[in-house]
């Protein structure tokens, strides 16, 4: 199917009211990223205080990943019975608490068992944000959810910046206890506003809480899982940028350590710069074609940055992939959530997360077995694979209705 659709029937809801939820939703994107990146700049604070060992944190760290990926499908049920909107502030208050915990751990167990929890808090949060943004973005008629992915990066800048600053000065218990209060404070405005407006419910979908399940036919489970293999290549090479490039650099091509460490800005200053502009580049190409060009760029920029033999080519080479990659996970949630609603985007997210999970390993394995840069062009081969599923699926037709609910199916009876 292409991967444009036009837009479907949902509930009126005034042009205010939207622009208000597109506001809110942005601000819960922001605020994610910015938790999540407190949280990452204080690991190296929280493993002293804990006396964990290196591989020791490393199995306490696999506490957020396992309670995200167990969280999202549950989620997307939770979605369906009470809403996005709801089920977002309620995520967005867990986060919020859950985020001042690890600091206060004195035992890698402890740890693990709380990173668990801010892992879920994690998952549901972005199965349920993105799920109101991809009935949003339908009801707005344009393709903004690149936008909202470019809050989320910007907030993470943000949340690293302050992390950096205030390190020297401020013990982890003080500076995650003010990134609680600080995420309180964005849920308690931006969550108003969801709780206050009607969120736009595609004219398909049964409304929160009534009890009628979604059905969908074979094609379209198919596609929701073609759509969440898009969003697992692109999360391959975010995981894999963010563990490994700057030991390429130092490593493979004797950068210093400060220059090394500008491999990944690079790479996430470019893939926020992809997102911001990403509303326009999807109204200009469309959809498919932005995957096809997404993935062909982060192919090439890929290549370049693991098999360049200068670090000022290797720099480009990152910020060319950070460009490629940026447009092709909002494509995919979006797509995913269109067909199947939360479920759709719980499916999504969960793809993602697992290409996450699945990058820094699988790249530390083949680069055992032959070297960092050969083991770097895997993010290419994947980007290549995003595009060439964009290319097989530009063609196929699809219609409004391809969320088939039961209550549909009996009255056809």
């Amino acid at each position: 199917m292409p991967l444009i659709n036009k837009p479907r029937a949902h509930s009126v809801v005034p042009a205010l009211s939207l622009t208000r939820l597109r506001t809110a939703i942005t601000a819960f994107f922001a605020l994610d990223g910015f938790l999540f990146a407190g949280w990452v700049v204080r690991i190296p604070a929280v493993k002293e205080q804990t006396g964990a060992s290196t591989g020791a944190l490393g199995l306490a760290l696999l506490g957020v990943s396992a309670g995200a990926v167990l969280t999202m499908t549950l989620t997307g049920r939770l979605c369906r019975r009470y809403g996005n909107h709801q089920v977002t502030v309620v995520c967005a208050v867990l986060l919020s608490l859950s985020v001042a915990l690890p600091p206060l751990t004195h035992s890698v167990l402890a740890l693990g068992a709380v990173l668990f929890v801010f892992g879920m808090a994690y998952g549901g949060i972005n199965v349920a944000f993105n799920s109101a943004a991809v009935d949003l973005v339908a009801a707005l008629g344009r393709p903004v959810m690149p936008s909202f992915h470019a809050a989320f990066s910007l907030g993470g800048m943000a949340g690293a910046g302050l992390g950096g600053l205030v390190a020297g000065s401020l013990s982890p218990t003080r500076h995650l206890l003010g990134l609680t209060v600080i995420g309180l404070l964005v849920t308690a405005v931006a969550g108003r506003t969801l709780l206050r407006h009607e969120p736009p419910v595609p004219a398909h979908r049964p409304p929160p809480g009534d009890g009628t399940r979604h059905r969908l036919d074979p094609r379209s489970r198919r596609l929701v899982t073609v759509f969440g293999l898009i969003a697992l290549c692109t999360a391959y090479g975010e995981g894999a940028m963010a563990d490994w490039g700057a030991l390429h650099l130092e490593q493979d091509l004797d950068a210093s350590a400060g220059l090394a460490a500008a491999g990944y800005s690079c790479f996430a200053l470019a893939m926020t710069v992809g997102r911001l502009t990403g509303t326009t580049l999807l109204e200009r190409l469309g959809r498919s074609r932005t995957v096809i060009a997404g993935g062909t760029t982060a192919t090439a920029g890929m290549l370049l940055g693991s098999l360049a033999p200068s670090v000022w080519a290797a720099l480009i080479g990152f910020a060319v992939t950070g460009l490629g990659l940026a447009n092709l996970f909002p494509v995919a949630v979006e797509r995913a959530g269109s067909l199947a609603g939360p479920s759709g985007v719980a499916v999504a997210s969960t793809f993602g997360y697992g290409g996450m999970l699945l990058g820094p390993p699988a790249i530390g394995f083949i680069a055992d077995w032959f070297s960092l840069p050969t083991a770097l062009t895997s993010v290419a081969a994947l980007s290549a694979i995003a595009a060439a599923i964009g290319v097989a699926t530009r063609h196929a037709k699809s219609g409004p209705r391809q969320v088939r609910m039961k209550q549909d199916h009996a009255n056809s009876a």
